[in-house]
């Protein structure tokens, strides 16, 4: 390895490059200093920092067993430290950070309110048990009416995380910039993007194992239909009538409809954008499931994490971009040429607590295009068997 040379024009201070057996890495002082007193991280040319230790004989040994440790080339695999916890808008992403984080600040008002839902289940029966008791009927659309009000209100959210997840997908793709390059820059939208997937997944979750949803609605539509058949018009019907409900129930019919929203929506904003490759936004999403991954699985990182939750918001992180781009790529995330590596991935999760990481495994056998398809190899089926 050489000795350090300037970058190009417009390089920071105290930024310089060395040559090893993968072509130039940067390497920048954070923290100011003597040059062998101050913290370093190496980047690769495309900016995407890896933290390093001190520029030093022993810090440059570190660089190689941490490039040990990553695994894939830099070039495949790009890895830098993703600050979940702490990361803050710089003022060129102020504009969508405000957007998104009007819609984000009331998304843990929609899990709590999700979760703690209870259902009607009650009241249904006995109505359904007595049907000529008009009491008891009244008694039925009366605590169902008030559930579904809430259902509109969570399927209203779906159209408003959609929007923000569009506004992200713009930020983060837009040029100059290559995808792996905002994300490093822009780790405040890079946040944002994260906490919708991570909400997506905690919103499935409790979905799938409520089944008072599906019934209360069920219920709700069947007396919409007989209301209709007998010429009834009920005030309710004002909030949620015959169109909306049809909209809300192709939404809850699907298993995971937070996670098909945004797969939705993803794929849309590729097909919509014909000047924008694909591969700048699937980049974006293997990308960060690159980063996730080498942040659970090196102990330098996690270290770095002040909240035990964070641990587990990297993981949902991680399977909810996989899952995208699934979705999004042609060939999808199992195949060989995917640019994720979905053996390091499963392997992550499978080295939790099974508590923490059933759901996941769960949503990556199920809600996954192309798990089953002939180019995915016998090996990852096996992982997730």
């Amino acid at each position: 390895m050489t000795a350090r040379e300037p970058l190009a024009r417009g390089s920071p201070p105290g930024v310089g490059r060395l040559r090893g057996a993968r072509g130039w890495m940067a390497l920048g002082q954070v923290g100011g200093g003597a040059p062998c007193s101050g913290r370093w991280h190496a980047v690769a040319l495309s900016a995407c920092a890896v933290p390093f230790c001190s520029f030093s004989r022993s810090g440059l040994l570190a660089m190689g067993n941490l490039i040990k440790v990553l695994g894939k080339d830099l070039e495949n695999c790009p890895h830098f430290f993703l600050d979940f916890e702490n990361a803050q808008p710089t003022e060129a992403e102020t504009a969508v950070w405000n957007q998104v984080n009007a819609v984000l600040e009331e998304a843990q008002t929609i899990l709590a309110e999700l979760q703690s839902y209870t259902g009607a289940g009650l009241e249904i029966r006995e109505a359904i048990q007595n049907p000529n008791d008009l009491q008891l009927q009244e008694k039925a659309w009366n605590a169902v009416c008030p559930l579904v009000a809430k259902l509109k209100r969570f399927y209203e959210f779906s159209l408003r995380l959609e929007n923000a997840l569009r506004s992200l997908l713009e930020a983060l793709t837009s040029p100059p910039y290559a995808p792996t390059q905002h994300l490093e820059r822009e780790q405040a939208l890079a946040k944002q993007f994260a906490e919708i997937l991570h909400f997506t997944l905690s919103f499935d979750e409790f979905k799938m194992t409520n089944p008072a949803i599906q019934n209360d609605f069920s219920y709700y539509r069947r007396t919409l239909s007989r209301n209709r058949i007998n010429n009834l018009q009920l005030e309710a019907e004002s909030d949620v009538n015959n169109e909306m409900a049809n909209r809300m129930s192709l939404f809850y019919a699907e298993a995971t409809p937070m996670l098909k929203t945004l797969s939705n929506a993803t794929t849309k904003f590729v097909s919509e954008n014909k000047t924008l490759p694909i591969e700048d936004t699937t980049d974006c999403l293997s990308t960060m499931a690159c980063v996730c991954r080498v942040m659970l699985e090196t102990p330098e990182y996690r270290s770095r994490f002040t909240n035990t939750e964070t641990l587990l918001f990297c993981m949902r992180v991680m399977v909810g971009v996989i899952i995208l781009y699934d979705h999004v790529h042609p060939v999808g995330a199992f195949a060989k040429t995917s640019k994720i590596d979905m053996k390091g991935c499963i392997k992550v999760l499978k080295d939790q607590p099974s508590t923490s990481t059933e759901g996941l495994l769960n949503a990556l056998r199920y809600t996954t295009r192309h798990l089953n398809d002939d180019t995915t190899s016998k090996q990852i089926r096996a992982l997730l068997q």
